[in-house]
């Protein structure tokens, strides 16, 4: 009968593939959404920088006036005691959190909302970056750090400058090992098995004689939960002319 490929153990949701949430320090987001933010400006303190298993960049904590706190990716040169801003009327500085409609086209940003008030979706790893491209009317359009150009409502917003920890892949791993606890202090899956090296009874691209792929890889969308692997219902086959 042979046993569940990995999309459907993925799907039950075993502790195998689940976030291990509960040692990461907090959530990193920017401030709330809230009045302030939409009208005026309002400042904050960078009283630490925090070492998180669950994020591959430094987190700055922030402090606002009344004694409320708030997490964001940590920029490039920034230090403990910094000022940094949020709210409409913020700077386009490095570390301010503001609209996109307000930060210059070819400013470099990071953790950018996907809809307004929503905490920072795009662009949150370690040395990534983004670029305001150009401004259109109620949208902007943003360069990806895959340099995918996406469309994004102009209130979304993002915080000016680079990610820090860039360089973190630099030096080899070398080690299988060394591997294993990075992956296991994320909640990833590691090692990866391919299809083609499993058998024919532990995978649908099993056997075939050595790794030879004997199945086609897309498969219709009506297949069962078992079959569903490889290009769900492709939209082309054959080569590229």
């Amino acid at each position: 009968m042979g046993k569940r490929i990995i999309a459907r153990k993925r799907g039950r949701g075993t502790t195998t593939y689940r976030s291990h949430s509960f040692r990461h320090k907090t959530a990193v987001k920017h401030r709330m959404y809230d009045s302030i933010e939409k009208t005026s400006v309002i400042k904050g303190e960078v009283v630490d920088l925090i070492n998180c298993k669950g994020h591959s960049a430094p987190i700055a904590k922030v402090k606002y006036p009344g004694g409320n706190y708030a997490h964001i990716f940590a920029p490039n040169h920034i230090k403990v005691t910094d000022m940094v801003e949020s709210g409409i009327n913020a700077k386009p500085n490095l570390g301010n959190t503001l609209p996109l409609r307000n930060i210059p086209e070819g400013t470099l940003i990071y953790n950018i909302e996907s809809i307004p008030g929503d905490g920072g979706k795009f662009c949150r790893s370690a040395g990534t970056f983004s670029r305001i491209i150009a401004s259109r009317g109620s949208f902007v359009i943003v360069q990806l750090p895959s340099k995918k150009q996406k469309k994004l409502n102009v209130n979304c917003r993002a915080t000016v400058g680079i990610i820090a920890g860039a360089g973190r892949l630099d030096k080899p791993l070398v080690k299988a090992g060394k591997v294993h606890h990075i992956m296991r202090a994320k909640g990833k899956l590691y090692p990866r098995t391919s299809g083609v090296a499993m058998n024919s009874v532990d995978h649908p691209f099993g056997s075939g004689r050595g790794r030879k792929h004997t199945k086609m890889k897309p498969c219709s969308q009506h297949d069962p939960p078992g079959r569903k692997v490889g290009p769900v219902r492709s939209r082309r086959m054959g080569k590229r002319k």
